[in-house]
């Protein structure tokens, strides 16, 4: 069955106003709206930046008890989850998954390894 949505683990997580931390969440595959409408934007227009503010904003579809993922969540993601998940998002739309198939050296066993969450759990 072919796989739409990927789970994810932020590796600092997102803290709301009432000090909570969101760091499990859920992002779709874009489609090719996701891509093209936010180059309309003028946030993008006027800062090529902020595109990829705009997409995660679009695909995230869960954040922890989060009720939206909008722009202004994804504003206030620290550096690190932001990187984070432009690679997961990369990751899932360019080979439809969110891990990368591998080969044991010793012996050729093939493997599938998850993104991992850099200094995570």
């Amino acid at each position: 069955m072919f796989q739409t949505e990927h789970e994810f683990t932020l590796p600092l997580g997102y803290p709301d106003a009432q000090g909570n931390l969101h760091r499990e969440g859920v992002m779709r595959l874009a489609t090719a709206a996701d891509e093209i409408l936010p180059l309309k934007d003028p946030r993008v227009q006027g800062n090529e930046a902020y595109l990829i503010v705009i997409l995660l904003s679009r695909v995230i579809t869960r954040l922890g008890s989060v009720p939206q993922v909008n722009p202004k969540v994804v504003e206030e993601l620290y550096a690190a989850d932001l990187a984070y998940l432009q690679e997961f998002y990369n990751r899932i739309n360019r080979n439809g998954r969110a891990s990368v198939g591998a080969v044991c050296p010793r012996c050729a066993n093939e493997f599938e390894v998850a993104l991992a969450v850099p200094g995570g759990s």
